[in-house]
């Protein structure tokens, strides 16, 4: 995880909670923030088995606001690759902001409020890290009548893991309903909260905006459910890298381009075609022609994990690569990576050895995510019989 050393922290309306709860504080991002409470080990399984807290209140909360959707979705669209024009009511967007290089500023996650009401707004998380950054590219690339606003009166949790929902809906029922990918603005315990389904750990839950001066009561009426437990961010990192999940700062920065980072996804339909954002014609060659090296994951043979900086190399001991991310999965049950190498090793099944304390060992490059996603996707309607 990307760490910082100022002396200057910020601390999150949570933190008197998280020392109450015997978290270990450590700096992370310019704010100072829980690495665990129990241990990593144990809040990693609980998430997987269960349902885990994580105050991600570091997060950003950004609005893009304009008279009217189509306008506000073309202000954001000429800096991201996203189709904004075209998301639906009440649906979230995966989404990139972008160099004039075509590199990657940042990646945050944009929803499409549900009230008709809000027609000409966008809402935005960036990672706590880059504020500072996109809050730059985003206000001086803006039309006349889009503005752009901070949110820093409110705190963001995550509820996360397969019993998520039964503890969440017990205060808030409306979640229950939202499908991935999806939000609303829905009552928890008499409480106003903006609430999405979705989250950064591969399972099924919830992140939940509120206002600040609420969250403690928000956190504690989770707490107090027998299903869930606080979790830390060493936790929140070893999830998110089974589930193949890129950090910014170690797997995408300004150095990478979405294509190099295996993040296609990103890259709607109809932007790919049409292009009209920062370094089209570079992501477009790039997916036209490919690239001199890619995201893949990485299985280590043996106990040994490699971290991030461990050099990759082919069988013949010449570098191809470098880990971006790596440690030892607990679900997967030893150490895994990520990383870039490449292109003629990215196809899963390559060979490759990491140089771990000056030794190679081998490895072996997998598909990911390492650990199946749990995303709660709901069931289409069957047409009517007749």
């Amino acid at each position: 995880m990307a760490s910082t050393s100022s002396d200057n922290l910020q601390r999150t309306p949570l933190f008197a909670l998280h020392q109450e709860l015997g978290g270990r504080i450590v700096p992370f991002a310019g704010y100072e923030m829980p690495v665990q409470y129990e241990g990593i080990l144990a809040e990693h399984n609980w998430t997987r088995e269960n349902a885990g807290l994580f105050d991600v209140s570091h997060m950003g909360q950004r609005g893009l606001v304009g008279p009217d959707h189509e306008t506000t979705a073309a202000a954001l669209e000429a800096l991201t690759p996203g189709d904004f024009k075209g998301l639906g009511l009440g649906r979230i967007r995966y989404t990139l902001l972008l160099t004039d290089a075509g590199t990657i500023i940042d990646d945050l996650m944009v929803t499409r409020p549900l009230d008709p009401a809000e027609a000409g707004r966008l809402f935005l998380i960036v990672n706590a890290a880059r504020k500072a950054e996109d809050d730059a590219r985003i206000a001086s690339n803006l039309p006349a009548g889009v503005v752009y606003e901070k949110y820093e009166d409110r705190a963001l949790l995550a509820l996360q893991g397969p019993k998520a929902v039964d503890a969440f809906a017990r205060h808030c029922p409306a979640a229950a309903g939202l499908g991935f990918m999806t939000a609303t603005v829905a009552d928890f315990d008499g409480i106003p909260v903006c609430v999405s389904r979705s989250g950064y750990t591969g399972e099924d839950g919830f992140e939940i905006s509120v206002p600040a001066e609420l969250a403690e009561r928000v956190a504690r009426a989770l707490l107090a459910e027998p299903e869930v437990r606080p979790i830390g961010l060493g936790a929140r990192d070893s999830l998110r890298l089974e589930a193949g999940l890129c950090l910014y700062g170690h797997d995408i920065d300004e150095t990478t381009t979405p294509v190099e980072a295996d993040l296609g996804f990103a890259l709607s339909k109809r932007r790919r075609e049409e292009g009209g954002f920062p370094g089209a014609a570079i992501v477009q060659g790039q997916l036209a022609g490919g690239t001199a090296r890619r995201r893949v994951g990485i299985k280590p043979e043996g106990r040994a994990p490699a971290r991030d900086g461990t050099a990759i190399t082919d069988k013949a001991g010449n570098p191809i690569g470098t880990v971006t991310s790596g440690g030892f999965g607990p679900t997967v049950g030893g150490p895994i990576a990520m990383g870039y190498v490449a292109t003629a090793f990215a196809e899963p099944g390559s060979a490759v050895d990491l140089v771990v304390r000056g030794k190679p060992l081998p490895a072996t490059v997998v598909a990911m995510p390492f650990v199946t996603q749990r995303y709660y996707r709901k069931p289409k309607a069957s047409a009517a019989s007749s």
